[in-house]
């Protein structure tokens, strides 16, 4: 099998999309079927809301791995990064002699192909900076392209084709295929990027906080000298990074000397109003619904590009005002009995952190209750074990799920919800443990009272968790 990054043929019609049911697989085979290709996939998990969403677009998606769904000799075969290279549909790709090629590959020559790309990168915010920003250009009438890992609210998906110069891209640290283990974001050419912060995660894929630098490193030091980094200003691992590069660097944050700052802020809810600082004078006061610091510096980065690309503070301000967000970021399900029921993706202890404390202050009369479920690669590993008691200060109560696919982890390297809920306890913080799911409702359901919040964090499903205890409240 040749491994090589082979150009994608002109003549391409019909397209197979192996392990088609991932986030950024679902919104390529859509943009695919939308440019008018002939597209099928398969994946070995089909199931809602993925499957729902490519069945009402026609899209053929066959359940499970099988020789015979390439059969019929596709002109191109998109390999998802969950495939690996003993995967009966790549042997039969490569039997027969089949073109094929990664996600970012076939996203670079059929959508981006021409447009000027707008790559937001770093280990957190991504999805949100990518979203305001795309929103941002398309209110001020530019109709980008895009193609985001969360659903956009005001488009009910995480992908458009549009037809304007600009392709706003939410660029990957993770590898990107069995045949190219290098980072996604290392195929995209940007106009300008943005580096939200460097941290260590991804621990099945990256050793240590090196082997991560690495890669934002290369992704970096691939950037054109006449394109724009916007770079956070408080984040050593990214002053580190962006030091004496080719590229025009341009600082974003706190900081007062810092070229785009964030001013005073207030909060009123629903609405969270900020000032933004362009070389120490006042740029603009915008309002949004989105709370929390941390999405005012994601707003604040997508401001400075947005003011690169010539939109005026006008129109960056009515974006804002009509943001509705991003699904499972902060997300309220529902409220039964004044409890309220909150999605969010948070899984890194920063982000756990950050998202308790972003909620709290619009919830001053009831309490935080935080219920949180390891379960990615990273957070099932020991490797953030004695930094998670220190990301929930700012709740009131927490409930720590133990993980649901432990099993996949060797056991010296597993994470321990039990040793979790010890230190939180240590802490002086109200910390239970459950085994499973229905414990925790069950829990819930009896300690619940009107005015509570009830942050649900997990970057999965939760066993439906949210709706179930809305049901029973």
């Amino acid at each position: 099998m040749d491994l090589n990054k082979n150009k994608i043929s002109e003549n391409v019609k019909n397209i197979h999309l192996i392990a088609v049911c991932g986030t950024g697989m679902g919104a390529l085979v859509s943009m695919l079927k939308d440019l008018g290709y002939k597209v099928t996939g398969s994946d070995h998990k089909v199931y809602p809301p993925m499957s729902d969403f490519l069945s009402s677009k026609g899209i053929e998606i066959v359940e499970g791995f099988n020789q015979n769904n390439i059969s019929y000799g596709p002109d191109l075969v998109v390999v998802g990064n969950a495939v690996s290279k003993d995967n009966p549909e790549v042997v039969k790709m490569d039997q027969m002699g089949l073109e094929f090629c990664s996600m970012p590959q076939a996203f670079n020559r059929f959508v981006a192909a021409g447009k000027k790309q707008l790559v937001i990168a770093g280990t957190h915010g991504k999805t949100t900076t990518s979203s305001i920003l795309a929103w941002i250009l398309y209110e001020a009438g530019l109709d980008p392209s895009f193609m985001i890992g969360g659903i956009l609210k005001n488009f009910g998906s995480n992908y458009h084709l549009g037809k304007g110069e600009y392709v706003v891209i939410e660029g990957d640290e993770y590898d990107t295929a069995f045949f190219d283990k290098g980072p996604k974001f290392l195929h995209y050419d940007p106009f300008m990027a943005i580096l939200t912060g460097v941290e260590f995660d991804h621990a099945d894929i990256f050793k240590d906080i090196e082997h991560v630098r690495q890669a934002f490193d290369a992704f970096i030091g691939g950037i054109s000298p006449h394109s724009t980094l916007l770079a956070y200003d408080n984040d050593k691992n990214v002053a580190d990074l962006v030091c004496k590069r080719e590229c025009r660097v341009v600082k974003y944050g706190r900081d007062v000397n810092t070229f785009w700052c964030l001013g005073d802020i207030t909060i009123d809810p629903p609405w969270t109003f900020f000032e933004v600082l362009k070389r120490n004078a006042l740029f603009g006061r915008f309002k949004t619904r989105l709370v929390g610091e941390h999405n005012l510096l994601n707003s604040l980065s997508a401001t400075a590009v947005a003011d690169n690309l010539m939109i005026p503070a006008k129109a960056i301000a009515k974006a804002f005002e009509t943001f509705e967000g991003i699904k499972r970021r902060q997300e309220v399900r529902g409220q039964k009995g004044g409890v309220t029921v909150m999605d969010d993706f948070a899984h890194h202890p920063t982000a756990v952190r950050e998202t308790i404390r972003a909620v709290k202050p619009f919830y001053p009369e009831g309490r935080i209750v935080a219920v949180f479920e390891p379960r990615t690669n990273s957070s099932m590993r020991k490797v953030f074990q004695n930094i998670y008691p220190l990301s929930f200060d700012d709740a009131d109560l927490i409930c720590i799920r133990n993980p649901s696919l432990l099993d996949k982890i060797p056991p010296a390297e597993r994470f321990s919800s039990q040793k979790l809920v010890a230190d939180l306890t240590n802490r002086g913080k109200d910390a239970h443990y459950f085994p499973d799911t229905d414990s925790i409702i069950d829990f819930l359901v009896t300690e619940a009272r009107s005015g509570d919040l009830i942050l649900v964090m997990s970057n999965g499903g939760f066993d439906n968790i949210h709706e179930r205890l809305l049901n029973r409240l």
